[in-house]
């Protein structure tokens, strides 16, 4: 299939005024329309329209919580709420790929997030990398799995465990479980490391019982950068963005800031140690203490002082259609158009270590596409076309 006469908005080199890319599952060539050599082959004309890579939600819990049963039971499958460390639990295990809010995301153009667990608990289990479309069971969405592991600092594990007189119901009790529990897992690596040693040695020793919670959190003290699972911290107030990146320096751990609300009150700070950051929900009032400097300029800000950051949606806190509209809400606060469209396109997918499938438009990643006769950030425009692997997902 081949898109042409249409202007490519690439997100990672110099835009194509009048281009084409041609693809299968992957984009297996693009280039300006005076290079195209003639195929045979289903042809889709874009004239007077711009395509944009397909958008990355990078923080969501799409599929988690059922659309119209997220506050009953039978629809509430995003916090395990018997006990606050839980890292072995896995987002794939409650993703229902047939929500409703699945063709919601592509409607918008939306083609890949990152889903998973809540934060009511410290350690709350891992996150999956999924597309939007292209089969009803989510084995078959994923594009990593897993991709990060959710640690929750602040008002949400107090609030849930301090009506149960159980730890932790302090921001120093929070921290401590997540310490905890990173030790025993390093001593856990370190006994299995000692076992393969010295195994079939006159000094072998016993294997360690097998641990689910720590298994879980080995791949995080990976030597290996490419295959180190990323630490995504759930962090709104100043003094928990702090407390996030202490942890992760302690544990050496690859970590992300997710929210960061308070980024834009401390933004000299967080340049000392240049993060990367997830923001949002930018829709939404200021519901909660921890949300007292919730401001649509944080984007800015970061931007100002060389922080990487995505945009979010959070969904179901703001719906996952509205990622688009969100990053306008960014531009509205001062961020440039061009940083907006990167926070939901190539910056989230660096972020979450997914740059060499999503986020752009280059030979050899995956065919997610979006086809726009409009401004993307307007909230009247729609996409014309979504494709998602090579395959018309949405169609005007």
């Amino acid at each position: 299939m081949i898109i042409k006469n249409v202007k490519i908005k690439t997100m990672t080199g110099s835009d194509i005024e009048n281009g084409y890319v041609r693809f299968t599952d992957k984009i297996t060539e693009l280039g300006s329309m005076d290079e195209l050599s003639p195929m045979i082959e289903e042809v889709i004309d874009g004239t007077g329209k711009t395509l944009y890579p397909g958008f990355v939600d990078a923080h969501c819990h799409l599929g988690m919580w059922s659309d119209g049963l997220s506050m009953q039971l039978e629809g509430d499958d995003g916090n395990e709420t018997t006990d606050p460390c839980t890292p072995h639990l896995r987002a794939i295990d409650s993703i229902n790929a047939m929500d409703k809010c699945f063709a919601d995301a592509v409607s918008a153009g939306v083609t890949c997030v990152c889903t998973g667990v809540g934060s009511a608990n410290a350690i709350g289990g891992s996150f999956a990398l999924i597309k939007t479309f292209g089969s009803k069971r989510v084995d078959k969405l994923i594009v990593k799995n897993p991709i990060a592991i959710k640690f929750a600092l602040g008002e949400n594990p107090k609030s849930t465990y301090n009506d149960r007189d159980e730890a932790p119901v302090t921001r120093m009790a929070t921290a401590a479980l997540i310490r905890e529990q990173l030790q025993k897992a390093l001593r856990y690596k370190q006994d299995l490391d000692e076992y393969a040693s010295k195994k079939g040695t006159d000094d072998e020793v016993s294997k360690p019982d097998f641990d689910a919670k720590c298994e879980a959190l080995l791949p995080l003290f990976s030597g290996d950068r490419r295959r180190k699972l990323k630490a995504h911290f759930h962090c709104h107030r100043a003094d928990d963005i702090f407390t996030a990146i202490r942890i992760a320096k302690e544990f050496s751990l690859d970590y992300v800031l997710i929210h960061c609300t308070d980024g834009g009150i401390i933004p000299e700070e967080l340049a000392e140690d240049s993060p990367a950051v997830v923001l949002g929900p930018l829709f939404g009032d200021r519901g909660k203490p921890e949300l007292a400097h919730h401001d649509i300029a944080t984007p800015r800000i970061l931007a100002e002082h060389g922080i990487k950051a995505a945009i979010c949606t959070d969904h179901p806190e703001t719906p996952i259609q509205y990622l688009p509209l969100t990053a306008a809400l960014a531009v509205r606060g001062g961020l440039p158009r061009e940083d907006a469209l990167k926070a939901i396109t190539i910056n989230a997918a660096e972020i979450l270590g997914a740059a060499d499938r999503v986020g752009s438009i280059e030979v050899g990643k995956d065919a997610d596409f979006t086809l726009f006769s409009g401004d993307p950030l307007d909230l009247t425009v729609t996409p014309d076309l979504v494709i998602v692997g090579g395959k018309v997902a949405y169609k005007k």
